[in-house]
């Protein structure tokens, strides 16, 4: 099987400025492309998504920059999620034009975990995510679950946008959080231009004490509400590290998809994100 992982970040601390790493010790250091394994469990990881990392929001161009200079290098980085400040609105529009000339850029992810409920259904942000079908740009949606309501109605107002939600929007997997979670997936998954990625669980779960158990129900009803031809895997790599490594979560997921045929494995393990992401 050959694996295109959807969601990889790189950072440099001496590259470029991440404030949020000053409080996580285990990973204020560098995380460059050789912290993803080229084979793991048998399967070949051949392509890389490398999703914008929070750094200084001015830098964010920078960064771009300096992933494609990792690309030059590693040729499984394929595609860039960068940072668009979109909450900006129209005015954002030279640095959409900036970022389309960049030619490894897919996409954009304005992160929306750590603002207030109604971020993402402002009026400018909602015109700034708009201008993204414009330039032919997808649209990473990154939240926690209890924003999963801002998320449909951002993705009601924007048909023409694509987008994929981030780690399953983030459940509350250690404290057993699923009914309302479930139900919100359920209407989100009925708007056709949204995926969701496989990633970023284990996080969410008992970081020291985590269990496939655990992450069964959410995978069964990802699947369920979403469809094989709209779900993708993802690493969350290096902040995956804090709960696991690389080769303990594509055991895991393996486990959990394991009754998949051999063609619906590769569409997410590999196939999806290559479409979506125009790899």
């Amino acid at each position: 099987m050959q694996i295109i992982d959807s969601h990889v970040h790189f950072w440099n601390p001496t590259q470029l400025r991440y404030a949020w790493l000053n409080d996580l010790p285990k990973l204020n250091r560098a995380f460059l492309t050789e912290h993803v394994p080229s084979q793991v469990n048998g399967w070949n990881v051949e392509g890389i998504v490398f999703i914008q990392a929070d750094c200084a929001p001015e830098q964010g161009l920078d960064e771009v920059d300096w992933v494609t200079s990792l690309a030059e290098k590693d040729s499984r980085v394929r595609g860039i999620v960068a940072f668009a400040p979109l909450e900006q609105g129209n005015p954002v529009r030279p640095h959409l034009d900036a970022l389309k000339r960049k030619r490894l850029v897919k996409g954009v992810r304005r992160l929306i975990q750590d603002e207030p409920l109604g971020f993402a259904v402002q009026p400018s942000f909602v015109e700034g995510v708009r201008l993204l079908a414009e330039y032919g740009l997808s649209f990473d949606i990154c939240i926690r679950h209890a924003q999963l309501p801002d998320a449909i109605q951002l993705v009601e107002q924007c048909p023409d946008v694509h987008f994929v939600l981030d780690h399953v929007g983030k459940p509350n997997i250690k404290q057993g959080v699923f009914e309302r979670w479930s139900a919100q997936m359920g209407e989100l998954a009925k708007l056709p231009n949204v995926l969701c990625k496989l990633s970023g669980m284990v996080t969410e779960a008992d970081v020291e004490n985590w269990t496939t158990a655990a992450l069964r129900p959410y995978v069964e009803r990802v699947l369920e509400v979403f469809g094989i031809g709209r779900v993708m895997f993802g690493s969350d790599a290096p902040v995956l590290y804090l709960a696991g490594t690389y080769e303990q979560w594509v055991h895991a997921l393996q486990e959990l998809t394991r009754e998949l045929s051999d063609k619906d494995k590769q569409k997410l393990w590999h196939d999806n994100a290559a479409v979506f992401y125009r790899l």
